[in-house]
Parts: structure tokens; C-alpha cells; sequence
């Protein structure tokens, strides 16, 4: 297990987003499923996050993404939300047509954070152990 780093953190935060076209459609075939995973790519080297795994399905996307944590999960579906959407009319004209000139993207989203072996339970038991071992400050204390 590999920790990405910041100046002021070190993280493992990990998401699996999932997100459909308006109208659940089946509009993302071939050469559109295509330029979806390299703009998704490219948008998260040009923002700093990673792509772990993508798939992008004829109604629907599946992104595993690695982020720090100056991102939110609303910020990154909506960064990739947003230049994917842009990007993929401006390279495939044809897609206004079937999408009737409206938005690509349906407003919603699925997301689960994961952890590696880290689950919630072992969270939970990690925390209610250093509550209950805590002897003493780790600190000198001062008295004035």
C-alpha cells in the first residue's frame, strides 16, 4: 500500500464513483467510450488525482479514483463531470443530437470510499483502543 503525499498530508483516500448519461441512455460506445477514458485521464493529471481504474459502459462510467485531500468527492464528479462533458461535444458534434442538446450527464452520483484492509470496524476498534490505553500524555506537561 503506497501513501500519496501533499506538503501539509499524507493520505490514502480512494473512491469508487459511479455515475450514469441523462436518461440512463446507452450513448457511450466505441469511439465515445474511448475519448471518455482518455479525458478522464487527462483531466486528472491536469488536477492532481489519480485514476486508478475506469470502465466506461454503453449507460454508464465506473471510476476508481485516488485523490488528496484538498478534494471533495462533490469537486472531482463534478470536475469530471464537467470537462468531460465539454470536451467529449466539442470532439464527437454528433453527440448533441442524441443527447438533444441537453446535458450529457444525469445530475447524480454513487460514490464508496474504500480502504485497502482498513475497514470501518477496524477504525472503530483502533480509536476505542487508543481511548482506552491512553496512561498518560505523550507531552511534558508544565505547571505555572
Amino acid at each position: 500500500m503506497e501513501y500519496g503525499r501533499t506538503s501539509h498530508a499524507v493520505y490514502e483516500l480512494k473512491y469508487h464513483i459511479v455515475w450514469v448519461p441523462k436518461y440512463r441512455r446507452a450513448i457511450l460506445k466505441e469511439a465515445a467510450a474511448s475519448a471518455l477514458k482518455r479525458i478522464f485521464k487527462g483531466t486528472a493529471e491536469r488536477y492532481g488525482f489519480e485514476i486508478v481504474e475506469q470502465a466506461v459502459m454503453p449507460d454508464h462510467v465506473h471510476l476508481f479514483v485516488s485523490a488528496p485531500p484538498r478534494f471533495s468527492v462533490a469537486e472531482l464528479v463534478q470536475t469530471l463531470k464537467s470537462v468531460s462533458a465539454v470536451r467529449l461535444m466539442k470532439e464527437h458534434p454528433g453527440m448533441k443530437e442524441i443527447t438533444w442538446g441537453g446535458p450529457l450527464w444525469s445530475s447524480g452520483y454513487f460514490v464508496r470510499a474504500t480502504g485497502d484492509k482498513v475497514t470501518s470496524s477496524v477504525i472503530e476498534r483502533y480509536i476505542r483502543y487508543q481511548r482506552l490505553n491512553e496512561d498518560e500524555p505523550k507531552q511534558q506537561s508544565f505547571k505555572f
